[in-house]
């Protein structure tokens, strides 16, 4: 007789009926079947309804504005949908762990790792304050953490994001689960961070036998991790089967469309002889650490240590390296936005020592974009007057005729239909967000262009079109880009040369096809290893 899978799901349907508004149906029809130590992905773009239905195997889905019209959740054999509350506590962070995308916002700001992974320990196991802490110490070390002892007073703002990832883990893993949901525990990470994460996920399987349920839109981290793949569109499973089988033969139009949406090519050629717009040379950027009692830094972080580089009209500069290794701190001291040392000159002008008036009139020639669309957008303001903002800011328009005329124009270059100007940003998914962001900075029309991570927390497809997207602009206004990303797939789609980044210096520098088929620097080719993978 057949053993009874770990996880059975049939027929889940989702709907979400929120008070004044028209029901949505989330999830429609969905099975599958996971297995003691198997690893599972579910695949799809935002909305697809890939966390609705992880959310819903712990029934951690809003009550009683979600609603299962139908559907059986088994695990081990026990059913849980519509479980009372004290046998879904006794398996949430006990028999299932999870880990969600972005542990900055999972974690309590106000208490301290060892608080927060002993919590579990307390709740399930009963353990006491020293039982805690040596198993607390003892899952650090068991994840990766440096120094564990070290790290247990310390709170999550004072963590880097691979190591909150991983005090997330340990939390999810403290009670040896027989079945852990990552849901994209690795899509706002650095390429090495996230082969270690990967790795550390594959390795803890083994070692305790778990089942993973694998929640993602990166199809390279399917690649690597999943035993058997579900694709997900519009609530509903559209194929499924073998990861192999799945991504090399993929049968459904929308799966085989998420295939090549995935980042590859290169740029078209820059005007080799375009005149030098950006150059730095021996940049320096310091921030303190700690003061004395008159208020003296005692020591200092030198987030940039004499970085020199040039960047050519119509040319795409590309910032590679981890988190912490100066790639933003180098962006903003280049638009004056970070105070620095060193020689900076736009369009053989010097900037440094220029005063605000003087820097203004620059200001509309010198734009960015950053990675967090909905963080940079004001939720108050209405498309139209994000857009327009610029515009006033810089008496640019004879009056509201020809601005709104201006706006109209740089929401139809992005591809956006000019009558979203009357909506708020809410109201958008990320990529179209990120849409109103690049049209907020080309209504300027500027030379340069600094795009800080513009894709790393949109779906593949959605990053393919926005890729598309700034090519047209550069050819169209002959852009220039400094374009910062930890992705060296898209990287390699945008850039014509390549500057890479560790603590603060460059320690590689060259046509984007030369470090990409020949990297000089070992650092380099450890990256391009994690990323390629």
């Amino acid at each position: 007789m057949r053993q009874a899978p770990l996880l059975d799901v049939r027929n889940l349907s989702v709907r979400f009926e929120p008070p004044g508004a028209e029901p949505v149906d989330a999830v429609r029809g969905v099975s599958f079947r996971l297995e003691r130590g198997e690893t599972l992905a579910l695949v799809g773009e935002s909305g697809s309804g890939k966390s609705v239905t992880a959310l819903s195997i712990l029934q951690l889905l809003p009550y009683p504005t979600a609603r299962h019209p139908s559907g059986s959740i088994r695990f081990r054999g026990e059913e849980l949908v519509g479980a009372p509350e004290p046998v879904l506590r006794a398996i949430r962070g006990d028999r299932i762990g999870i880990v969600f995308q972005e542990p900055m916002t999972s974690l309590n700001p106000l208490h301290t790792v060892e608080k927060q992974i002993g919590e579990t320990l307390r709740i399930h196991r009963g353990m006491g304050p020293r039982a805690v802490r040596a198993r607390v110490l003892e899952l650090l070390a068991l994840v990766g953490i440096d120094d564990p002892e070290a790290r247990l007073s310390a709170y999550p703002h004072q963590l880097s994001g691979g190591q909150r990832q991983r005090v997330m883990i340990a939390m999810a893993l403290a009670n040896e689960p027989d079945l852990l949901i990552a849901d994209e525990p690795t899509t706002a990470l650095d390429v090495t961070i996230q082969a270690q994460i990967l790795d550390l996920l594959k390795a803890l399987q083994r070692r305790l036998g778990m089942a993973l349920l694998l929640i993602t839109h990166d199809l390279g981290v399917v690649r690597r991790m999943a035993e058997r793949v579900c694709v997900m569109k519009d609530g509903e499973i559209v194929e499924r089967g073998a990861t192999a089988e799945v991504l090399s033969r993929p049968r459904h139009p929308y799966t085989q469309r998420l295939l090549a949406s995935e980042p590859g090519g290169t740029p078209p050629p820059a005007p080799p002889q375009a005149p030098v717009l950006l150059e730095a040379r021996d940049l320096r950027v310091r921030f303190p650490l700690g003061r004395s009692l008159l208020g003296r830094a005692r020591r200092h972080l030198e987030a940039v240590a004499g970085v020199s580089i040039r960047l050519r009209a119509g040319h795409t500069l590309g910032v590679v390296g981890e988190s912490g290794s100066g790639k933003t701190t180098l962006a903003l001291a280049l638009l004056r936005l970070e105070r620095s040392r060193g020689e900076i000159r736009f369009r053989d002008r010097p900037l440094q020592g220029l005063g605000s008036r003087a820097l203004r009139p620059l200001r509309r020639e010198m734009q960015i974009v950053f990675q967090d669309p909905f963080g940079s957008l004001n939720p108050r303001m209405s498309v139209g007057q994000i857009v327009e903002e610029g515009l006033r800011a810089h008496r640019i328009g004879a009056d509201a005729a020809e601005r709104e005329r201006r706006v109209i124009e740089a929401l139809e270059e992005v591809g956006l239909d000019p009558e979203a100007r009357h909506r708020y940003p809410h109201e958008f998914s990320g990529g179209q967000r990120q849409r109103i962001a690049i049209a907020r900075a080309m209504v300027l029309r500027p030379r340069l262009v600094v795009l800080d991570e513009p894709t790393s927390a949109l779906d593949r497809s959605v990053q393919a079109q926005i890729i598309e997207l700034l090519l047209r602009l550069q050819q169209r206004h002959g852009l220039a880009y400094l374009f910062i990303s930890h992705d060296l797939k898209v990287v390699r789609a945008l850039a014509h040369e390549i500057v890479v980044m560790r603590a603060g210096r460059i320690v590689e520098h060259g046509p984007a096809a030369e470090v990409f088929e020949r990297p000089a620097a070992d650092y380099t080719r450890r990256l391009l290893a994690a990323a390629l993978a």
